[in-house]
């Protein structure tokens, strides 16, 4: 019985989760998320508490914040309107609440390209990894890959409720195009945490078999924002000098630490680009 209730909280947060990522830029009222979830408005901010493991309110400043983060880098455009963006009514206003996220003001993470590292061609390492076999519960994403993210919270949502996110879990994202040659409403990626192989889903998500692989992993710490520059790097810099041939299979991404405790500054995350087999000459 536990076990079905949790499901069904799972489900039932999820569609606020879902409402709430649709209206980014027009938030839902208290009434709104609660009927979405079919909670009364007394219970419904415990219950998603309990599951998310966030406020709602807190869902949204990350999410917003992170916009904000990846507008500063990938467009020019006003610092007003970023901070509009963000959900602020004024530049000084969005200043402190990006600075407590970020550590730096937002005028000085634009001037400095990001607080990611490494910084430079220079400091930019490539491992050869062997990554094993996983099973993949996943939720399709079609889109911007910024937005992915709000799919990520759906999913951790559904897992969290069947106990799927124990501490060997992996947090896996697979991206199949180049988000600098197709329009971002096509981009395809999904949003993937590792489970046993035949666990049941429902809800959108599906099983993906990830075969064993050669990969060639960059580790870069930072926002997730700044990882264009190092596949930018990584298809521009150190291919075309490897000897190396990409898999057909799409990129992955390895989140190693948890987002929502830790400050961007700190995110780790492993991209990783499949190998195809090497033929002995």
């Amino acid at each position: 019985m536990k076990t079905v209730t949790l499901t069904d909280h799972a489900r039932r947060i999820a569609r606020a989760m879902a409402l709430l990522a649709e209206r980014i830029d027009d938030p839902p009222s208290l009434e709104e998320l609660a009927e979405a979830a079919a909670f009364s408005q007394y219970h419904f901010h415990h219950a998603y508490r309990g599951l998310v493991g966030e406020t709602p309110a807190e869902t949204l400043a990350r999410l917003r914040l992170s916009r904000a983060a990846a507008a500063l880098l990938k467009t020019d455009a006003p610092m007003a309107q970023v901070a509009r963006g963000a959900g602020y009514g004024s530049v000084a206003a969005f200043t402190p609440a990006f600075r407590d996220a970020h550590g730096i003001p937002p005028g000085a993470y634009r001037a400095r390209g990001g607080i990611g590292s490494p910084k430079e061609d220079s400091m930019y390492q490539i491992r050869h990894t062997d990554l094993p076999a996983m099973t993949l519960a996943a939720l399709d994403h079609r889109g911007p890959y910024d937005d992915i993210s709000t799919v990520f919270d759906r999913l951790l949502a559904w897992g969290a409720a069947r106990g799927l996110l124990a501490e060997q879990a992996r947090y896996i994202g697979l991206y199949w195009d180049d988000p600098k040659s197709m329009p971002a409403a096509q981009l395809r990626s999904a949003a993937a945490i590792t489970v046993q192989p035949g666990t049941p889903v429902s809800d959108g998500v599906r099983l993906i078999e990830v075969p064993a692989m050669r990969c060639a992993t960059l580790r870069f710490q930072g926002p997730y924002a700044e990882l264009e520059g190092a596949y930018d790097w990584l298809y521009g810099t150190w291919l075309p000098g490897s000897g190396e041939e990409p898999a057909d299979h799409p990129m992955i991404e390895d989140y190693l630490n948890d987002c929502r405790t830790l400050p961007p500054s700190e995110w780790l995350t492993d991209v990783m680009m499949p190998l195809k087999v090497r033929v002995p000459a």
